[in-house]
């Protein structure tokens, strides 16, 4: 058959064909919540996770100085291992303790402690996981000379310090 010589289409076929409608596809299900439960929740877990990123934030830059410290305990334990630099290595140690505490109580707090009363502060606001090993160094351990000074291991010192740094209590 040629396309020009299509057999006409009878009048019943044809008011039939015209009368077809397309199919109807219904709409698209929205994402929006559709009672009001699920917008609060939704609310609040955003102001939640909004909370807590503010909160980290906070807490990161509240703690830099402990960063700081520990990057500078990581140096003078470098200095440690030298036998010429021990000494003035574990004052370096005391120093950075102390230095640690005026960061997080401040100055009319901290400065003035020294020996027992200084080891008794690190003891209260420490996690007390620490020992004794920081008595040693901090009960005028610092002012000494080497050869008076006796044999102090230097790791648990170390290690003693680090977990203060790490663990001390600030109170709000």
């Amino acid at each position: 058959m040629e396309p020009g010589n299509a057999t006409p289409l009878d009048p019943l076929t044809k008011v039939a064909l015209e009368s077809l409608k397309d199919i109807a596809v219904p709409k698209p299900v929205s994402w929006l919540p559709q009672t009001w439960g699920w917008a609060l929740i939704a609310v609040l877990l955003i102001a939640v996770v909004g909370a807590i990123l503010v909160r980290s934030i906070l807490m990161y830059h509240a703690n830099a100085y402990r960063r700081e410290a520990l990057t500078l305990l990581d140096a003078i334990e470098e200095r440690l291992k030298d036998p010429a630099q021990h000494d003035r290595a574990l004052r370096d140690l005391a120093e950075v303790l102390k230095r640690t505490a005026l960061g997080a109580w401040g100055r009319a707090e901290v400065a003035t402690l020294s020996g027992a009363a200084w080891v008794s502060f690190l003891k209260t606001h420490g996690s007390g996981q620490e020992g004794h090993a920081l008595d040693a160094l901090l009960d005028d351990r610092e002012y000494q000379s080497g050869a008076s000074a006796g044999v102090l291991v230097t790791d648990d010192i170390l290690a003693a310090a680090r977990r203060w740094i790490r663990g001390h209590r600030v109170s709000a």
